[in-house]
């Protein structure tokens, strides 16, 4: 059938555009980027194995327990999470991939910053505006139900292979329930209190960072968790443009028919996702 409307060339044309005008942007963010991610990477395998299974095991006995760390009903609420921490983790390094888990979880720490850097304050806009919330809320549905490997094809052109084609894909991917909690939670503080800081004069500052970011930082809190989760749920794609880490080695397991490695592999996302997914929520039911 032939097309009357080439939207797929305009969007063709429009990206080369892009890529021949703006080159010197995207090879200084794919400096960025790739400076960022390698250096995380050297820094966390620097640090021992044992350390680093204290450190989160504590992280995640601190933010269950919370006030109580050091009490009797402390040791009960949190112990649970902390025991599944430090064997999830010694799973992980059991099978040998150790390595692999830090750099996915350097990807998924890179790309969860760079979504909340740009989600939440998007969020805040659409929240005050409704024109604004207008405007990218279809933005948000078309990046929610593009199909992510289309996010590959444009990430490859502008930056080649490697981690930094992998972090924008999983940015773009992850992006939208920051932008929308976000909105959500700020939209549902009450207006009585808002109504109140504004009686004893506070400004349109001091409301929003004083009380409605404050009051929605659960809501909040839960968009960081889906973020990170979605960005975990993107590693396997990334591996296909060139990003190492656990993604890479189910790649390698899919082109090698090799069943061991693929399912060791992703037991070891399926242990990082549950770890970051139990301490964040964690983190969201003490505010």
């Amino acid at each position: 059938m032939e097309k009357i409307l080439p939207i797929g060339e305009y969007i063709e044309k429009g990206i080369n555009s892009l890529e021949q005008n703006l080159s010197f942007l995207w090879s200084a963010i794919d400096d960025g980027i790739s400076w960022l991610v390698e250096n995380m990477n050297d820094l966390f395998l620097a640090i021992p194995f044992v350390i680093i299974l204290a450190l989160i095991a504590f992280i995640a006995y601190y933010v269950k327990a919370g006030n109580k760390m050091f009490t009797l009903s402390g040791l009960k609420k949190a112990y649970g999470l902390t025991i599944f921490v430090i064997l999830g983790l010694l799973l992980i390094y059991a099978m040998g991939y150790w390595e692999e888990a830090i750099q996915t979880t350097t990807l998924v720490i890179v790309s969860t910053i760079i979504a909340l850097i740009l989600g939440i304050p998007f969020g805040i806009w659409s929240a005050k505006s409704n024109t604004a919330d207008t405007v990218i809320r279809p933005i948000l549905d078309f990046m929610q139900t593009m199909p992510a490997f289309v996010y590959l094809i444009p990430a490859i052109f502008f930056f080649s292979v490697g981690n930094t084609p992998g972090v924008i894909a999983t940015v773009i991917f992850s992006l939208p329930p920051s932008v929308r909690l976000t909105n959500l939670g700020i939209r549902n503080v009450p207006g009585d209190v808002i109504e109140a800081g504004r009686a004893f004069g506070a400004n349109e500052n001091q409301i929003l960072y004083k009380i409605q970011l404050p009051l929605a930082m659960p809501t909040i809190l839960a968009g960081i968790n889906q973020v990170i989760l979605l960005a975990l749920s993107m590693v396997v794609i990334a591996s296909m443009v060139g990003a190492k880490g656990l993604g890479s080695i189910v790649y390698q397991g899919i082109q090698q028919n090799d069943i061991a490695k693929g399912f060791e592999s992703g037991l070891g996302i399926v242990v990082l996702a549950m770890i970051l997914d139990r301490i964040t929520q964690s983190i969201g039911s003490k505010k």
